[in-house]
């Protein structure tokens, strides 16, 4: 154990428990030493089955020499200020997405990152997945030609994942379906056309089908149940169009709708060829080939995402360099989120 490296956990929850320990527990390199929650038994719950230290208050853990890194995978109103407490403290921090509420406190993280010398990286874990990395190659490999336009679609029916809860409270999480869900969209785009500037930004975020909560009727709530006596004052659907230095990029997304289909897919259309991405799944490429149409779904290796992401920052700490999925790339994605709220706030376009 001494000559692992020390990890804190800082946030026992969803993404916690299914992600970050299972995948530190994998590797062979680690040791978690604290679980700290601001809810007790969720850290001490984690201590238990793992081992380590159950600790409330993150701050006990900023003074350990011991620490080499930390996992912050608390609510977004405090991703900014524990990873910057982390960074300063000499620690090297993986911030769950989104990187912060808003692109203010992520140019703070960004600044932190560069004032302190470590580590930030951010869990936009689809810069790790294999269809999507092996679709990066096709299209660096100009397989696809000029692709010129990338369309979004994470749609779901009614699908709002807990009503009056942290979800649903913009003070809390910065907005909804397009912070929760469209950031893995956005970024993992963004990702594969090789992070283009983006330049300008249309776009409406509506709060509409949750926010009488009582008559809300839903199909499912993963983080409930509701929570009536909470706030929603989140988007549950939102469209932008978004002009880029490379492809411009359309996406339609929802929470929920009134439209009984789920749709989770993003086409990448070229000059040459097309591809559409199923998220979390396959892809099918389209084109032409000797003078006839064709379709195909290569093969590619592709394994746990987020122990590859986890394996990959303990890798960094070793080794050093910089990752995909540190915050300098991620910092247009942050830049478009805010955009698609600020264009939808004023009602105009947005110039970035």
């Amino acid at each position: 154990m001494d000559n692992k490296i020390n990890v804190a956990v800082i946030g026992c929850g969803t993404i916690a428990n299914n992600a970050h320990i299972p995948a530190y527990m994998a590797n062979d390199k680690v040791n978690i030493k604290y679980f700290c929650d601001i809810r007790e038994e969720r850290a001490v719950a984690a201590a238990e089955k793992y081992g380590g230290k159950a600790v409330t208050d993150y701050k006990q853990i900023l003074s350990d020499p011991e620490v080499s890194a930390v996992s912050v995978c608390t609510y977004n109103n405090s991703h900014a200020q524990i990873s910057i407490d982390f960074l300063m403290a000499g620690k090297n921090v993986l911030c769950e997405k989104p990187a912060a509420k808003d692109l203010a406190d992520v140019l703070r993280m960004q600044q932190a990152q560069k004032d302190s010398g470590k580590i930030l990286n951010i869990g936009v874990v689809n810069r790790f997945n294999g269809a999507v990395n092996k679709i990066k190659s096709l299209m660096d490999e100009g397989v696809l030609g000029d692709v010129y336009h990338v369309y979004i679609s994470f749609r779901a029916h009614r699908s709002i994942p807990g009503l009056g809860t942290e979800f649903t409270d913009k003070d809390v999480a910065g907005g909804g379906a397009l912070i929760d869900w469209g950031v893995h969209f956005i970024d993992l785009v963004m990702y594969c056309c090789n992070d283009p500037k983006p330049v300008t930004v249309t776009g409406n975020a509506f709060c509409r089908l949750g926010k009488d909560m009582k008559s809300y009727v839903y199909k499912s709530m993963w983080a409930g149940p509701p929570n009536y006596d909470g706030k929603y004052d989140v988007d549950d659907s939102v469209t932008a169009l978004i002009r880029t230095e490379g492809p411009v990029i359309t996406l339609n997304g929802a929470w929920a709708q009134n439209i009984g289909h789920q749709e989770m897919f993003v086409d990448f259309i070229g000059e040459k060829a097309g591809i559409r991405l199923q998220y979390g799944g396959d892809f099918e490429i389209f084109g032409v080939r000797d003078g006839e149409l064709f379709s195909e779904k290569p093969e590619y290796e592709n394994g746990d995402h987020y122990s590859k992401e986890i394996d990959a920052f303990i890798d960094n700490i070793e080794n050093g360099g910089k990752l995909p999925s540190n915050i300098d790339h991620v910092i247009p994605s942050a830049k478009i989120l805010q955009a698609i709220y600020d264009s939808s706030d004023k009602n105009r376009e947005v110039i970035i």
